[in-house]
């Protein structure tokens, strides 16, 4: 394992190269990232720096995402397999079907969908900010894609807005049931449920908290609460165990992973970095309409 991490960070100095780790990743990845966090944050960074190569340790769409902020980077995914379940669940397609059903209406598309879906849409939104960016729509009807569940989330947040919403959802979420929660209160008494808006309605209607990743984890930190039941993905209580040993985290239940998430290991990136394979293209045209959906919502997100 030292072999291997010193080979990636030799490599990493000798290409100019930067390695992001969405915080899902195998926890071990962190070891040799540069930036660790939510898929729009790295991507964001990333655009900042002065590297001539972005390693990104996540799916598909993140590496499309971050090839459209850093159009002038080389841009590779270790595991080219490496996709997003709920990003395909919509293809260019099904969104322009979904769209001919509702004519007129403005469209907030997720980060986690393909550049393709974006390069269509009004504006994107991130599971931090959606209910601000449908709200600045001043719309009393808007179109959710493709997550169905962040939409109908963000729907009740705002009360006054009726958000149709693409049948998309996260897999990994959707495991987590009311049932869960229940539990997890009766053995956990003294425990706040941190619950990510991918989850069902249900589960997030009785969380005490319901944030994305980055606020799942900033809650943890700025909270004087001791101990935590963290609904989402397995790799956030994992960073959180290590990040904070005088609190309690628990996992609201075993093996909550996301396999894409997970398919990416320490020599994918080392192969990677030495080969300069899986590299990302967009089409240049998508690219110009998917970075004005991005825009729009930075513009937004001020």
């Amino acid at each position: 394992m030292a072999n291997i991490t010193d080979k990636i960070k030799a490599l990493k100095k000798q290409k100019n190269a930067i390695v992001l780790a969405h915080c899902y990743q195998p926890v071990e990845i962190d070891t040799v990232a540069d930036y660790v966090g939510d898929s729009l944050y790295l991507s964001q960074i990333a655009s900042k720096t002065n590297a001539d190569i972005i390693v990104f340790a996540g799916v598909y769409f993140m590496a499309q995402t971050a090839k459209l902020l850093s159009p002038d980077k080389k841009v590779l995914l270790p595991q080219i397999e490496a996709g997003c379940r709920m990003a395909d669940m919509l293809s260019y397609k099904q969104l322009k079907d979904f769209l001919s059903q509702h004519p007129s209406l403005p469209t907030v598309c997720y980060v986690n969908s393909t550049a393709e879906v974006k390069a269509e849409c009004d504006i994107c939104c991130t599971s931090s900010n959606a209910e601000k960016i449908v709200k600045s729509l001043g719309k009393s009807k808007v179109l959710f894609v493709p997550d169905t569940y962040l939409g109908k989330w963000v729907e009740k947040q705002l009360g006054n807005v009726e958000v149709i919403t693409y049948p998309g959802f996260c897999p990994t979420h959707l495991q987590i049931r009311p049932q869960d929660i229940e539990n997890a209160r009766k053995k956990y008494p003294d425990a706040l449920i941190l619950a990510h808006p991918e989850c069902h309605m249900s589960v997030s209607a009785v969380a005490d908290y319901v944030g994305s990743t980055a606020g799942i984890m900033k809650f943890v930190e700025k909270s004087k609460n001791k101990s935590f039941v963290i609904a989402t993905e397995q790799g956030v209580t994992d960073r959180l165990i290590r990040d904070y040993p005088n609190k309690k985290i628990i996992p609201i239940k075993s093996h909550l992973i996301c396999p894409n998430m997970k398919m990416t290991s320490l020599e994918d990136i080392l192969y990677v970095l030495e080969t300069e394979e899986n590299e990302i293209f967009v089409d240049k045209e998508i690219a110009k309409r998917a970075v004005h959906c991005l825009d729009r919502m930075l513009e937004v997100s001020k």
